[in-house]
């Protein structure tokens, strides 16, 4: 007997009374799966059925080929996609929606700040389709938990003195509210990369700052090390990015008086929780790491020494402080009795989320949890930055495998800051700082696996991935040749997607980032915006920062209605007696 077996990225056709009546029982029993069954089995077995049917002995006296057909060609005709009554209803469902949506002009008592970092629209789509084709779903109509937030714009990413910019001028725009050069931190335009003298006066807050300021609890939580450029630029200033500690900076700056990013975290802002990788910036040079006591890379860099770690412990005296470095201890701590959280689960930055120790390290969403259970007692509300940073790393690298899959666990963290929180008084933003040059390409099938291959070859006669870049570690050309991919897995880890120039890391891209926002003064966050502004409308949206003229208002308006509910009262109790 002939098998019907298709598989999108190798072509192959066979043809099996079993998967023919499978794509029958997996539609008549409403299988989650069966639309992209029939999608990609049975329009290739109807095409081909009529000339296989010697094959299938259709010259005998038993009309059971012929009647197998029509039933396969109604099923697949009635596919609710192929009604255009099942869009009409979707769209309708999806105006009323829309329709029904009201302002919501509270203030915001809290700000929950979600990063993608170098999560552009290319792999924020990819991601969805990965993370509908992770549940046995086609992928292309999966709802992403950021595609459920109502107000959405752009944002312009270029920095003061590049067409395409880096986590540092980015993180400045959005948390500081100026653009800035590539590589400095928490520093306006006037300061130059790696000047030290230049950084002086030159110095701007973050929004951290501001709420801080503003008496409410901040934190934040990320992938990479705490040390890196998007959280540093929340609480740091640095004319230079990469100084993470003393032993990364150069002797002159240090003579000029500037500070490395790891002391800053303790001296700047008091921040109530902090957690990521990036333990060996915070201890003497040698010191053994808990964790990888015999990697040499792994030990302690500062050549001041002084342990930062200790240095924070002592500062806590009075409040309920703990540092841990594993998920044991980690998970150990009540957010209910904790005032402060460091949790520092790597030397350097965290693992890949698709090699992730679940043992040793807590994934992204048990960290954002982790910090908003003990950031959300403050009845003055709550900062959080939560960073996906190593989805930029892993682009960087050319693995798209997992950039995608560093972006769906960061979408299941935004889906717990949701659950977690009221969106009446919590504006929830998501955006990223920057883009990659990853392309989405090649006319795939439905439902084929975003990670494959395109079903259409190149002019070469090779076939080529969905997913590809425009440079980075992938160029692999031979004799003016492409690399022969039909029998590589392409769809594993550790596969490194073509690049069309050769570069040892991938660099970024200058499109605009999508931004998502709902809760209190969620609308503020639409159209093309310089990616600055979002700063500023944080900061209006939570009355913290410089310019508050709008909150004095909201404040009288406030003290106004309490003053008329009195009289109400008063009124009532004076008629009762």
């Amino acid at each position: 007997m002939l098998s019907l077996i298709y598989d999108p990225d190798l072509f192959t056709l066979k043809l099996d009374f079993c998967s023919i009546f499978l794509c029958a029982v997996l539609k008549l029993n409403h299988h989650p799966f069966r639309a992209h069954f029939l999608r990609s089995c049975c329009p290739l077995f109807l095409t081909s059925f009529q000339s296989s049917l010697l094959l299938l002995n259709a010259s005998s006296a038993s009309p059971f080929p012929l009647i197998l057909y029509n039933n396969l060609l109604f099923l697949y005709t009635f596919l609710p996609e192929e009604n255009p009554e099942f869009w009409r209803s979707q769209a309708q469902k999806t105006l009323q929606s829309v329709l029904d949506r009201k302002l919501n002009t509270n203030v915001a008592k809290n700000i929950l700040f979600f990063l993608g970092d170098g999560m552009g629209i290319t792999t924020y789509t990819a991601a969805r389709i990965l993370k509908g084709q992770l549940q046995n779903q086609t992928g292309e109509e999966t709802v992403m938990t950021m595609d459920t937030f109502p107000n959405v714009g752009l944002a312009k990413t270029y920095s003061v003195d590049f067409q395409i910019p880096d986590s540092a001028a980015t993180a400045t725009a959005y948390l500081c509210g100026v653009k800035t050069n590539l590589n400095v931190i928490g520093v306006s335009a006037a300061a130059r990369n790696g000047v030290c003298k230049s950084q002086k006066g030159n110095e701007v807050t973050s929004i951290l700052k501001w709420a801080k300021d503003a008496g409410k609890s901040v934190g934040i939580v990320t992938t990479t090390r705490v040390q890196h450029a998007t959280p540093a630029t929340s609480y740091a200033h640095s004319a230079s990015r990469k100084w993470y500690s003393d032993a990364d900076m150069p002797d002159a700056a240090k003579r000029d008086g500037c500070t490395d990013i790891a002391s800053q975290l303790l001296k700047n802002t008091d921040i109530d929780v902090i957690i990521g990788g990036g333990r060996k910036y915070m201890t003497p040079k040698g010191t053994k790491d808990p964790e990888y006591p015999r990697d040499y890379s792994s030990r302690g860099k500062r050549k001041d020494g002084r342990n930062l770690i200790n240095e924070w412990q002592s500062m806590k005296i009075g409040k309920v402080a703990h540092y841990v470095w594993n998920k044991t201890d980690f998970d150990a701590v009540d957010p209910e009795t904790t005032d402060y959280l460091m949790a520092l689960f790597e030397p350097g930055d965290l693992r890949f989320e698709a090699e992730r120790d679940p043992n040793m390290d807590p994934s992204i969403v048990e960290t954002t949890e982790k910090a908003i259970r003990i950031l959300q007692k403050n009845p003055k509300g709550f900062f959080l930055l939560v960073e996906g940073g190593r989805i930029d790393q892993a682009h960087h690298a050319g693995r798209a495998f997992m950039a995608l899959h560093e972006t769906v666990a960061f979408d299941y963290a935004i889906a717990k800051g949701l659950e977690l929180t009221k969106e009446q008084e919590t504006l929830t933003i998501v955006m990223a700082d920057h883009s990659h040059p990853v392309t989405f390409n090649g006319y795939p099938f439905r439902g084929q696996s975003i990670l494959g291959k395109s079903p259409l070859w190149a002019t070469d006669m090779l076939p080529y991935t969905t997913l590809m870049y425009g440079n980075g570690p992938g160029h692999k050309i031979t004799n003016g040749k492409r690399p022969d991919i039909r029998n590589v897995n392409t769809k594993t880890k550790d596969y490194v997607q073509l690049s069309a120039v050769p570069t040892e890391s991938a660099t970024h891209s200058g499109e605009d980032v999508a931004v998502l926002a709902r809760g209190p003064m969620g609308h503020l966050f639409q159209g093309v915006q310089e990616q600055n502004y979002i700063a500023h409308a944080m900061a209006y949206a939570a009355c913290v920062g410089a310019d508050q003229r709008h909150c004095q208002g909201q404040t009288e308006a406030s003290v106004y209605r309490v003053c008329l509910l009195l009289t109400w009262l008063q009124n009532v109790l004076i008629g009762e007696n």
